[in-house]
């Protein structure tokens, strides 16, 4: 028997990071950079755009240690709609990425200053999908594709957020909003299909939202960390930090409480 008092908290930070779309995930990273810590993204959005001008504004000097990986399926034209040109190998690379690094480093031991980011893991469920569908392209019925990309993405999230994965992950990804059984709409990460959304937070001891409100120069931009009406978010620091924290600096502000020992 082991008792709680036994227990460490884990010094690598595992985050699954939700918002809409321009409310600001991406560029928020570079609170990080700034903190110091080197990130390892999975670009799968091709959106890395504000993360750079943000980095070379704030701290330019700090702009090296941040390494990038594309990966997209491509796409052709064809006069039943856009169907992937050749064999899918988005996820297939995706996956090798979490395994070997281009730089031939394992990502499993890059240790508690780097982050391993995905952005975002809607796009990886799309590629996951165009990989099973590709894998059996006869199925009849195509639940049989979303089933396999789900089990698969599943596997994904044991794996990065097993105790054996020793860095920092977050893993970015848009905002699903489903209906309950009982008439209530939820908002879940946004994944393939509508069954794996739910699934998702079991995996995960923070939880946050990018949220943005107002427009112009009158926007105001925050990192919710406490459960809203639509979102059931969580952190095991809530009494640490507080309820909103500013998109600027608030991963950087969430990170020092998560890895804080009382």
């Amino acid at each position: 028997m082991t008792s709680l008092a036994d227990h460490h908290a884990s010094e690598f930070a595992k985050i699954m990071y939700i918002g809409d779309s321009s409310t600001g995930k991406t560029g928020s990273l570079t609170s990080l950079v700034c903190a110091g810590y080197r990130l390892k993204v999975l670009d799968l959005d091709n959106g890395l755009d504000s993360l750079r001008q943000y980095v070379l504004h704030e701290c330019p000097k700090k702009i090296k240690n941040v390494d990038f990986e594309t990966r997209r399926d491509k796409y052709k034209s064809t006069r039943s709609g856009p169907i992937v040109s050749g064999t899918p190998k988005a996820y297939t690379d995706s996956l090798d990425l979490m395994t070997q690094w281009s730089d031939e480093s394992d990502p499993a031991e890059w240790g508690s200053d780097t982050v391993f980011v995905v952005d975002s893991f809607d796009s990886l469920g799309k590629a996951a999908f165009e990989w099973a569908k590709g894998m059996n392209p006869s199925a009849k019925d195509p639940r049989n594709w979303y089933f396999t990309a789900q089990q698969s993405l599943e596997n994904v999230l044991q794996m990065l957020t097993g105790a054996e994965f020793k860095t920092n992950v977050i893993i970015i990804s848009h905002v699903n909003l489903k209906e309950t059984s009982q008439g209530v709409w939820k908002g879940h990460a946004s994944a393939i299909g509508s069954a794996l959304g739910p699934i998702i937070p079991k995996y995960f001891n923070t939880l946050v939202l990018a949220e943005s409100s107002g427009s112009g120069k009158q926007t105001r931009r925050r990192i919710k960390t406490l459960p809203t009406g639509l979102v059931d978010l969580k952190t095991p620091v809530s009494f640490r930090i507080d309820s909103e924290l500013p998109l600027e600096t608030g991963l950087a502000t969430l990170f020092e409480a998560l890895k804080e020992t009382e």
